[in-house]
């Protein structure tokens, strides 16, 4: 039997808010640097810098496919104990060591040279290698922040409070990074996007200290962990694959994160276009419809709070889905910045459902392959998950390169 299902959580000792309001920031370090990536760095290396498309779009399917395949092995290889493991916990170590290189290899994604018909090879393998460098550490720091959320949060009010914080902290203190970029980037001056790479990473490095003790694991955890791989021979990396695929709330919560995913970045990528060649206006207009969807979604937060602890995680999920793709149907033919602004607050209004239950979610399916298999596997199915997930970089990378190739884009500024 599973040690976790020994536990009487009638004496656990819940988490205090405190700790839950640390922990959110590792989310804030995670959703900021992501931010960035999917926002700019697209524009700014086929604009600024002046890669060719074509490459541009091979670069980023490389990237993904090393996302993809890095992924998993990195999850598998460390979601066991190490010598370490017992002093330092499961989950902190590998966070602390890929924190700062994370940090810096986003600055340096920023930091090529000019592309010309010299030296495109040049930037366009600069550009792979940075960026396969910067997913090899984000990933260490996503994999074990996700996993870590099942071990820190236990119960089911934990786990809805918990969720509750990491949907409003992380918004709340990262509208500021997403100011800084509007406001200090101009077109056409890649300087401006290097002083805004280098202030919002100071910033973020910054916020790793305060995120430290939120996921520093207490001595009953990694007793914990420590027992689930007591006299349990460890799951190979395609047979975990396979038991995870045969648990259906893995498939489905899996499928729904995915399409998610993919239309996140899709539409977050596209926003500096839109507002350059579309609205023809300056970077920092993009402001409006950026704050406009962090009210959103703020405001109604405390609602899918409610309707989380009344009709379950599950069904608030699913209501937050549909209305997503119900509402985000008028940004096909949106031509003014009132529409962009009008619909990313309702964007936000129906995104906190499924925001607000992902969390909790997440940690219901992964306790459901612990009881059923017996160990504990949360970072392999972070890895697992994170694999497929990359897909969408690679059909964001197709898309924007086939559009701009068809459209005969002009790339200059």
């Amino acid at each position: 039997m599973s040690e976790d299902s020994e536990i009487d959580y009638s004496k656990w000792e819940l988490a205090s808010t405190k700790k839950m309001l640390s922990f959110s920031l590792g989310h804030l370090i995670l959703g900021g640097s992501a931010g960035f990536f999917t926002t700019i760095i697209f524009y700014y290396y086929e604009v600024e810098v002046g890669l060719p498309v074509i490459l541009l779009g091979i670069g980023f399917m490389i990237f993904a496919v090393w996302n993809m395949v890095n992924d998993p092995i990195l999850g598998y290889f460390t979601d066991k104990p190490f010598r370490w493991t017992k002093k330092y916990g499961m989950r902190f170590p590998w966070i602390t060591i890929s924190a700062i290189p994370m940090i810096i290899c986003w600055v340096l994604l920023f930091l090529s040279p000019d592309a010309s018909p010299s030296n495109v090879w040049i930037v366009f393998w600069y550009f792979v290698i940075i960026s396969c460098l910067l997913d090899t550490f984000s990933s260490l720091f996503s994999l074990h922040l996700n996993a870590g959320y099942t071990t820190h949060f236990r119960t089911e009010t934990e786990r809805r409070k918990s969720s509750l914080i990491n949907n409003i902290v992380p918004r709340v203190l990262g509208m500021p990074l997403f100011f800084i970029i509007f406001i200090i980037v101009e077109y056409g001056n890649r300087a401006s996007y290097i002083l805004s790479a280098v202030i919002c990473n100071i910033i973020l490095a910054f916020v790793f200290i305060l995120f430290i003790p939120g996921i520093r694991e207490t001595e009953a955890m990694k007793e914990r962990f420590l027992r689930g791989f007591e006299n349990k021979e460890r799951e190979s990396f395609l047979k975990s694959m396979k038991l995870a695929f045969h648990q259906k709330s893995y498939k489905v919560s899996f499928c729904v994160s995915f399409f998610m995913t993919l239309g996140g970045i899709l539409y977050v990528t596209s926003h500096i276009y839109f507002i350059k060649d579309i609205l023809k206006l300056p970077l920092y207009y993009g402001i409006f419809p950026t704050l406009a969807g962090f009210i959103g979604i703020l405001l109604f937060l405390p609602f899918w709070a409610i309707a989380l602890q009344k009709i379950g995680h599950v069904k608030t999920m699913q209501i937050g889905l549909f209305l997503i793709a119900v509402g985000y149907i008028p940004i096909l033919w949106m031509t003014t910045l009132f529409e962009a602004t009008f619909y990313a607050f309702l964007g936000g209004v129906f995104s906190g459902g499924f925001w607000i239950a992902l969390g909790p979610v997440a940690a219901d399916v992964n306790d459901e392959f612990t009881i059923t298999n017996e160990v504990h596997q949360e970072g392999t199915l972070a890895g697992i998950s994170t694999f497929f997930f990359r897909l969408c970089f690679i059909f964001q990378a197709f898309i924007f390169a086939i559009i701009h190739i068809i459209t005969e884009y002009n790339p200059n500024p």
